[in-house]
């Protein structure tokens, strides 16, 4: 079963309103399909999302010239053998044994993206192959997945406690468990935030995603005046530059458990957080580094240090993980307001799991269970 072409396909989807985290503002969603097809005809297609997917796609491109002709069956061969890439070897500059010279370490975030949806592809494929679910071919049994409704993201003209009405709707559909978006607003203002929300859904898990906005004395703050609101995790809750020692102090300031790893490339920066950053959840996500095979190796790490797994956002994905950990799988990520992931809602999938009652619903089609739908594709392609 051998690997005969190598296709990306670049998306962007409008969003109705100019939206905002902490972090940064956005008025579309984009991403790559990365899509493989073998020379007996089975097509596996893998999702990136992530800043400058022009670059992804580049590196995609150039990684599927690589591993044409390598069996598709054989994903941690061909992850370990692009992962490789990133380092230098022994005369690699002079590119004497066939493959490209080390390559730049300023792009390693978009080169591990790249592999990341190589790997989601093969996955696919790995599992039409071998006629089962993901979350089957991984050794997991359940089929029904819980998983949370993010809300609270910042758009033009709302008001700053609208995330509570937001939220409390997620509770009407069937939700159970909510994340708000914070951050961006005074400490204070925050408070009543995260006051209100608690207000409109009752006794449902309440998380907050803080977008790494604090150093580590102003977290402490914050968390102390947020601890009366039975949160379940604070996530990123502090600048990017800081180390699992600061999460670490964080951890021992706080009840409030912590969340982190949507940002971090592989195990090995994953590594020192599951056990020393004082976390108790990892939030991998294979769709911006690495792909499941990696994610598997992270999972198994954290299974070991009692660190739960809460991947971060593409359910159809990282559902079939969660299901793969009993133990120590907690929860999957989902899009609450169709207006926040167009992708999602708008029709890129003609087939996907279905989300009702708070539960991801994963079904027995080979692969992770997702039909793409071209004709979306088409329509939002970025040539």
């Amino acid at each position: 079963m051998k690997i005969k072409t190598v296709d990306v396909h670049h998306i962007t989807v409008p969003l109705p309103v100019e939206t905002w985290t902490a972090q940064e503002s956005f008025s579309d969603v984009s991403c790559l399909l990365v899509e493989i097809v073998t020379n007996n005809g089975l097509q596996g297609v893998g999702q990136v999302t992530g800043p400058n997917l022009k670059l992804v796609n580049d590196y995609v491109q150039q990684f599927g010239d690589i591993i044409k002709g390598m069996d598709a069956r054989s994903s941690t061969v061909i992850w370990d053998k692009l992962f490789s890439l990133t380092s230098p070897r022994p005369y690699g500059a002079e590119a004497k044994d066939s493959l490209p010279p080390p390559l730049s370490r300023a792009d390693r975030l978009q080169i591990t993206a790249a592999i990341g949806g190589i790997d989601n592809a093969l996955w696919d494929i790995k599992g039409k192959a071998a006629d089962m679910p993901v979350f089957r071919l991984l050794g997991g049994e359940k089929s029904k997945v819980p998983v949370y409704a993010t809300g609270g993201y910042l758009k033009k003209g709302a008001s700053i406690t609208a995330c509570a009405s937001e939220l409390g709707n997620f509770i009407d559909q069937g939700y159970r468990a909510v994340k708000l978006k914070v951050g961006h607003h005074t400490m204070e203002e925050e408070v009543k935030r995260v006051s209100a929300t608690r207000d409109a859904i009752g006794d449902a898990m309440l998380m907050l995603d803080m977008n790494a906005c604090y150093d580590l004395n102003e977290c402490i703050r914050f968390a102390k005046a947020v601890e009366p609101f039975d949160l379940t995790w604070l996530e990123e809750p502090l600048h990017w530059y800081l180390q699992p020692a600061d999460f670490a102090k964080l951890a021992e300031a706080t009840s409030i458990p912590l969340a982190h790893g949507e940002r971090l490339y592989d195990r090995f920066t994953a590594r020192d957080f599951i056990v020393n950053g004082g976390i108790k959840f990892i939030q991998m996500d294979s769709t911006r580094h690495s792909g499941i095979t990696e994610h598997l190796r992270i999972a198994h790490m954290a299974e070991q240090n009692g660190i739960f797994i809460a991947p971060h956002l593409a359910p159809e994905i990282h559902g079939h993980l969660v299901s793969a950990f009993p133990r120590v799988g907690f929860i999957a990520e989902s899009y609450g307001d169709p207006d926040s992931n167009p992708l999602w809602y708008g029709g890129l999938f003609s087939k996907k799991p279905e989300i009702k009652s708070g539960y991801l619903h994963l079904n027995e089609s080979a692969g992770f269970g997702c039909d793409i739908n071209w004709d979306f594709v088409d329509k939002y392609r970025v040539n």
